[in-house]
């Protein structure tokens, strides 16, 4: 679906392969961020969990600026990696995945929620950010009480913030759950026009043996792997689009 939103709202999930997959997210994640920061895009955390050894299990970021949605909105679906991890003791290479979902932020004309219809739940955060975290009531969890969709935020240091993020969140999700719906009621050939963003389909390849990552879409392979997880996007999105 065609939309010139200025503001994109990215999940990155470890998948197959361990805390080598959340080590994978935090590439992705630093991939992206480099991007942005080269497009001048604004960029901000939503929410993250992260792994043992410095990766994410999981990270919700959400960038805006010019052209953000239409450039980043055929990121999304299963990345697969072919490495050798830090953990791997015998030189092996080894295929880990993540998957990215892009949603895009709704305007507020786009989304409406009945106050009636949000369950807000608040406790204490976890993880990163120091003991004075850790011991208030920072973490929000909001429910969708008609479709059961939680969301949750705990990122932030205050309370007002995470809850803003996760109403942000919250509506991004519903918005794509929407336009699935209106997706789902078009004819075969069109579903497969603009069913690229699905999480479940593999999308492409980091084979880093190889110095080279596959975009299985468009059925291309560039070189230069080390510029590209340093942000250099440009040829692959310019392909993609």
């Amino acid at each position: 679906m065609s939309n010139e939103s200025e503001s994109v709202i990215m999940e990155i999930r470890a998948g197959a392969g361990g805390e080598e997959a959340a080590l994978f997210v935090a590439d992705l994640y630093r991939m992206y961020s480099r991007y942005a920061l080269g497009q001048g895009w604004r960029q901000d955390v939503l929410d993250s969990r992260p792994s043992e050894l410095g990766g994410y299990k999981e990270i919700v970021f959400e960038l805006s600026g010019k052209e953000a949605f239409s450039k980043m909105q055929y990121e999304g679906g299963v990345h697969r990696v072919q490495r050798i991890p830090k953990t791997e003791k015998q030189g092996r290479v080894h295929t880990s995945t993540a998957s990215v979902a892009v949603l895009s932020k709704p305007q507020e004309a786009q989304i409406k929620m009945n106050p009636a219809d949000i369950k807000i739940e608040v406790c204490k955060a976890t993880g990163p950010g120091g003991q004075n975290v850790n011991k208030r009531m920072t973490a929000v969890r909001v429910i969708h009480l008609p479709t059961g969709m939680t969301v949750e935020c705990h990122t932030e240091r205050s309370l007002p913030q995470n809850k803003e993020s996760a109403m942000s969140l919250l509506a991004a999700k519903l918005l794509e759950k929407q336009e699935m719906e209106q997706i789902g009621t078009l004819d075969e050939k069109r579903r497969a026009q603009i069913g690229w963003a699905k999480r479940a389909e593999k999308v492409r390849t980091y084979n880093f043996p190889q110095d080279r990552l596959t975009d299985h879409r468009v059925k291309k392979s560039f070189h230069n792997l080390e510029a590209i997880m340093d942000g250099k996007l440009d040829k692959l999105i310019q392909a993609l689009n």
